[in-house]
């Protein structure tokens, strides 16, 4: 197709959408692109449109004319993903705040959830019946549960077992061709299997084909005993033979690739009484492993690794508030730390676990260098998981300026993770990244490892990617893992996706996404990418633009808070227009800007982000609070607001200030 059909196309299903959305769900000015094209990824792709939509309705008559025209779309939750699934330079879908349905089931054990639901949120109408979801990432008080569910997240205590796709109850989904089906109802699927004939058909076949070897299904079965989010869940090929079972079982990690998630039924986890964690540092890597292999025989819900490196980036920051790591002298480099949290149903059940645990620990207390005891005090446990959840936080404050913080994740065998950690190690070493630190969710063989990265010099993008290819060798050929445990493929590891199947198992999941989406409208480059390059284009660059934001890593956690969410930008998105508007400006300033849709551009963010950006924020503080570098960003834009004041609106300001109670006596008046 040519460009010029491309853009008639285009504009043929503009003028469609018009006809379905009103002028305030269709965005298309710039300034409002680019913002709301930023997630927490490393990649920059700033989208030609943004749809915000109210309704299942709504949607499906966008999908429905995306298809006839063509048109890529990519679904966004609340743009936590971290591997580049959720950014477009086509259209980007988003969803208004009416997708916030919560509906408690059989008096807990399940929940009906819409994808714009944060976790949190859900968990806490879960509270009054003592369970939760089964899913349990860091980012739950912001990450949404559509996200939840498409990039199959898990977390600390989730495991391979309480994830989404096991504890899948029901789904509700819409396709790329438009058609909609409801799991949980009989006349839905019955529809579905009489109109989606050809689906059902190649599916089957699909299924019958792959269980005719033998050798295959025993790699399928063998990957997903470790967390594995590469790729499409091809497990559900093997797990069900309904396939109504296999089709909603393939959309958990689908990544908004195969249909959109309109809703999602889970059954329910119980949460227990009684809880106790403690912290035990060994003065070895492999002491510690060993630890993990004994402790994952034992009732232990969580057992968190972290490496000398993570642990002394931790240790005198605010992310460890109770002191914990005590000790004035750094940890040696081949200590770890093993953060281990139980609970049980009465008091009595978790001593006796607590001392089968501590029958473990003692064997090797001549290693152990350092423990916070086990205890069932909240704040002290609270304490212990901050300072888990903030060595990430922590590598993010301490970079350098210009640089971006980049977390992968993988998975090992239990008995390679102590190799593995070695051979990570060697690895940081040999490509200099001294500042990596590791830590993980060991009972799963799932380690994740933060390094800075600058993307601004050719030379810097060639070592990143002669590491990331050094990494997906170990972990894929040599180590038999899981290039991706919990955080997707994306576009980041999509070139490594038949690495680590092998060409077999590739094909098929190159059919399943052709079965689901043959126009390849839905979030295309994504799982499935030919482009052996695809995970070093379009690399975000984070050029320094002021003291209080350069430490600003675009996670997102700040946006659940911010009054202004849904009416202009949220902080995530001041902070990365104020990036590209200081960048465009130091462009201009060597002569750079030199193409009329980059003067266009600069014109455009300059002109807008008076109100975007300033008049409309807040400034109330509540995302520092949230933020886990602590950045204040109303702080940054009562900065902005500063340098604006004219001479005659200082001397007012100084004026109000002086005849303080005057001035409110007028206000109250006015105001009556």
């Amino acid at each position: 197709m040519t460009d010029i059909s491309k853009e008639t196309n285009f504009q043929h299903f503009v003028k469609q959408v018009e006809q379905h959305l009103s002028s305030d769900q269709i965005i298309s000015n710039y300034s409002r692109r680019f913002a709301y094209g930023t997630d927490a990824s490393f990649y920059r792709l700033t989208p030609k449109l943004v749809l915000r939509i109210n309704s299942p309705e709504q949607l499906t008559h966008v999908i429905v004319i995306a298809n006839q025209h063509h048109i890529a779309i990519t679904f966004r939750a609340a743009g936590t993903s971290l591997s580049g699934q959720a950014i477009t330079d086509s259209v980007l879908v988003i969803l208004s705040g009416a997708w916030q349905g919560i509906n408690v089931l059989e008096q807990g054990e399940k929940i009906c959830l819409q994808p714009g639901v944060i976790g949190a949120k859900a968990n806490k109408a879960l509270l009054p019946f003592s369970r939760k979801i089964g899913p349990d990432p860091a980012s739950i008080n912001s990450c949404k549960i559509g996200g939840i569910a498409a990039n199959n997240s898990s977390g600390m205590c989730c495991g391979v077992k309480q994830n989404s796709y096991h504890t899948l109850a029901a789904i509700k989904l819409i396709f790329a061709n438009g058609t909609r089906l409801d799991t949980n109802s009989e006349s839905s699927v019955n529809a579905f299997l009489l109109k989606e004939t050809t689906l059902i058909t190649e599916l089957q076949q699909l299924v019958t084909s792959l269980k005719t070897k033998p050798e295959l299904i025993d790699k399928i079965k063998h990957k997903y005993r470790l967390k594995n989010t590469t790729g499409y869940g091809v497990n559900a090929l093997v797990d069900f033979e309904n396939p109504i079972d296999v089709i909603s079982h393939l959309m958990i990690g689908s990544e908004g690739t195969l249909a959109f998630i309109e809703d999602i039924t889970y059954t329910t986890i119980k949460i227990q009484a009684y809880k106790s964690a403690g912290l035990y540092i060994f003065n070895h890597m492999d002491i510690a492993c060993e630890v993990v292999n004994l402790l994952s025989k034992e009732q232990v819900q969580a057992v968190e690794i972290m490496d000398s490196r993570a642990l002394n980036a931790v240790k005198h920051s605010n992310q460890n508030p109770q002191n914990i790591l005590f000790e004035s002298s750094a940890f040696e480099k081949s200590a770890a730390g093993l953060l281990i949290e139980f609970t049980a149903d009465t008091q009595t059940d978790l001593e006796k676990i607590e001392c089968r645990i501590l029958a473990i620990i003692d064997k090797y207390s001549s290693q152990l260098q350092h423990s916070q005891p086990f205890t069932s005090n909240t704040d002290v446990i609270d304490a212990l998981w901050a300072m888990r959840k903030g060595m990430f936080p922590a590598v993010g404050a301490s970079r350098e300026t210009g640089t971006t913080v980049i977390i992968e994740d993988i998975a090992l065998p239990l008995e390679s993770l102590s190799q593995g950690v070695v051979d990570l190690h060697r690895l940081f070493d040999q490509y200099q990244y001294h500042e990596a630190i590791i830590f993980g969710h060991a009972l799963d063989g799932n380690l994740h490892f933060v390094f800075t990265q600058s993307f601004d010099d050719p030379k810097e993008v060639k070592r990143y990617e002669a590491f990331m290819k050094n990494v997906s060798e170990m972990v894929a050929v040599d180590y038999q893992g899981s290039l991706k445990a919990e955080h997707g493929t994306g576009r980041n590891m999509a070139p490594f996706v038949s690495l680590e199947w092998g060409e077999d198992i590739y094909q098929v999941m190159k059919k399943i996404k052709h079965i689901f989406d043959p126009q390849n409208i839905l979030n295309p480059g994504v799982i499935i990418n030919e482009d052996k390059d695809a995970h070093i284009q379009h690399l975000k660059k984070l050029p320094p633009a002021n003291d209080v934001i350069d430490k600003c890593i675009e996670c997102g956690f700040c946006e659940s808070v911010c009054p202004s969410q849904h009416f202009t930008l949220t902080p995530r998105q001041r902070i990365a227009v104020w990036r590209q508007i200081k960048s465009l400006e130091q462009l201009e300033q060597q002569g750079l800007l030199n193409t009329a849709r980059l003067k266009d551009e600069y014109k455009s963010l300059k002109k807008d982000y008076q109100h975007l950006g300033i008049d409309s924020c807040a400034a109330t503080g509540l995302c520092s609070q949230a933020c886990p570098v602590n950045i204040d960003t109303g702080e940054f834009i009562k900065g902005l607001r500063a340098l604006q004041q004219t001479p005659m609106s200082k001397k007012v300001g100084r004026l109000v200030a002086k005849h303080f109670a005057v001035s409110s006596s007028v206000a109250r008046a006015g105001l009556s």
